[in-house]
């Protein structure tokens, strides 16, 4: 079996470390899921379910189509959410970014911006990827907000993709950024955000 697209690997920089997803980090992602108000369109785990939603994960990096990470937020050492590259396909060198939340008290903080660098650095500069994309449900204007503010392009909305956690059907919003357009002002764009003021569009994404 060739090795992985996206291998396990660890990073760090600008005050968060995105650690490989591992079942040793149940309670670090239980206590940070506990007290965040879900919505349907959120992929948090509900705490008691944290356990399940590693596994989870886990199968699909066994399968080579997702790289789940746990964040932390170094100062204090503590979990503070997840992220993940997912749906990957390795003939077109492509990966998403998604499965992205974070607790409470680190939601709308510098811990949002400081990941997507880190994973849109390691995917164009060290993955080699030609694109990168996100999704997010048509309902969470918010996370597209803060995706648009990374400065990806928006490329049309797929109509009743999935499920909610709800059960009612969802469309999705799709987003990509090309390797020419980070080297060409996206790479430079993404790094000026680690320093700029945070606003409501500094929510994380969702997928």
């Amino acid at each position: 079996m060739p090795p992985p697209f996206a291998p396990p690997v660890v990073l760090e920089g600008h005050g968060v470390r995105l650690e490989p997803m591992e079942v040793g980090h149940e309670a670090g992602l239980r206590e940070a899921a506990t007290g965040i108000q879900i919505q349907v369109y959120m992929s948090v785990p509900e705490p008691e379910n944290a356990v399940g939603y590693i596994k989870a994960a886990l199968a699909e990096r066994e399968k080579g189509v997702r790289q789940p990470f746990v964040v932390r937020e170094l100062a204090g050492g503590q979990i503070v959410g997840s992220t993940s590259y997912h749906d990957i396909i390795p003939e077109v060198r492509r990966v998403e970014i998604g499965y992205t939340w974070y607790g409470r008290n680190w939601q709308r903080t510098y811990v949002n911006t400081a990941c997507k660098w880190l994973l849109l650095e390691h995917a164009f500069e060290t993955l080699n990827c030609s694109v990168v994309g996100w999704r997010t449900d048509i309902l969470n204007l918010i996370s597209q907000a803060a995706i648009e503010r990374l400065g990806a392009k928006k490329d049309g909305v797929i109509r009743r993709l999935k499920l909610r956690r709800d059960g009612t059907i969802r469309d999705t919003v799709v987003y990509s950024m090309t390797d020419e357009e980070w080297r060409s002002g996206g790479q430079s764009h993404v790094f000026g955000l680690l320093h700029a003021p945070r606003s409501a569009s500094g929510q994380p994404p969702g997928r």
